[in-house]
């Protein structure tokens, strides 16, 4: 069993929200009535194709001013829940602060695998480079924030060889955000995601971030909820300590009191620590 795990039972309860005694519906329908209300109250652009299937699309929740640095929020849901009209909420605080946001959708698990997920939100990042003008985003202020899977695969896009994968800047991504991250995918194999995401061993290796650490980066912010399990503890302060050690910048962003919901909640509000957080690294990096 894995690490010093002597049950299935013990290490799934440490990556289930219901185990972990979470309302999960009810923090679903708080996110679904909030991000409802932000497409309803924000010039938006949804559904943009990226990609040549269905699920690969973007909305784009552009700032009332031109040439604005773009954030691009990559929803969680363990690689096989959610899709971007989960996540519309996370505009709200930004796009106020003149940011624009891009929400990317992606196809889930066990449709395709995590290795074409991971394709999927870098082609995205892709087109959001080469299309940014054309919504009014700053192709050179591009960041990636991400929550649970999503910090993974935040932490997957920023180690990308742009340049000869894409033939793009190396430095596309100026920095990132991961909330809640998973980055050392050896659990999974042995959790009650299994059936779903049906992780084989290489794939596990090839999208591990912790093993992919980039010889350059921007700089990456890392934060998780106080009240989160001790694997997702885990799963943080380990990936910050070896991001610090490649000589890249990381910065720890603590949340006290939030469990692995409420530690997004900070995007409702422009002045949360969250925002602030966001806001800062985004204008540190305005003249690089």
């Amino acid at each position: 069993m894995y690490r010093n795990f002597k049950t299935q039972a013990e290490l799934d309860a440490q990556y289930s929200p219901i185990e972990l005694g979470l309302d999960v519906p009810g923090y679903e329908k708080f996110y679904g009535i909030n991000s409802a209300k932000v497409r309803q109250e924000l010039p938006c652009k949804l559904n943009v194709p990226f990609g040549p299937t269905l699920a690969e699309h973007l909305d784009i929740f552009p700032a009332a001013q031109p040439n604005a640095p773009i954030l691009v929020y990559i929803h969680g849901g363990y690689w096989f829940l959610g899709s971007s009209k989960d996540s519309s909420f996370v505009a709200k605080g930004l796009v106020s602060a003149n940011v624009t946001v891009v929400v990317i959708n992606y196809a889930l698990c066990p449709k395709v695998t995590i290795d074409e997920i991971v394709r999927q939100n870098r082609s995205a990042i892709a087109w959001i480079y080469r299309n940014a003008e054309s919504f009014g985003g700053n192709p050179n202020r591009i960041y990636v924030c991400g929550h649970s899977a999503g910090g993974h695969l935040t932490a997957m896009v920023m180690a990308t060889d742009w340049e000869n994968d894409y033939g793009l800047p190396n430095d596309t991504i100026k920095a990132g955000c991961a909330i809640s991250g998973l980055f050392d995918l050896m659990p999974f194999p042995y959790t009650w995601l299994m059936p779903k995401i049906q992780l084989s061993w290489d794939q596990v290796l090839r999208n591990s971030p912790i093993y992919h650490i980039p010889e350059k980066a921007g700089s990456l912010i890392i934060t998780y909820g106080a009240e989160e399990s001790s694997e997702f503890h885990r799963q943080s302060q380990e990936f910050f300590t070896a991001w610090k050690a490649k000589g890249l910048v990381a910065e720890y962003l603590p949340q006290p009191g939030k469990n692995h919901f409420t530690a997004i909640d900070g995007f409702l509000d422009t002045n949360s620590p969250l925002c602030t957080a966001i806001l800062k690294q985004i204008s540190l990096t305005a003249s690089s």
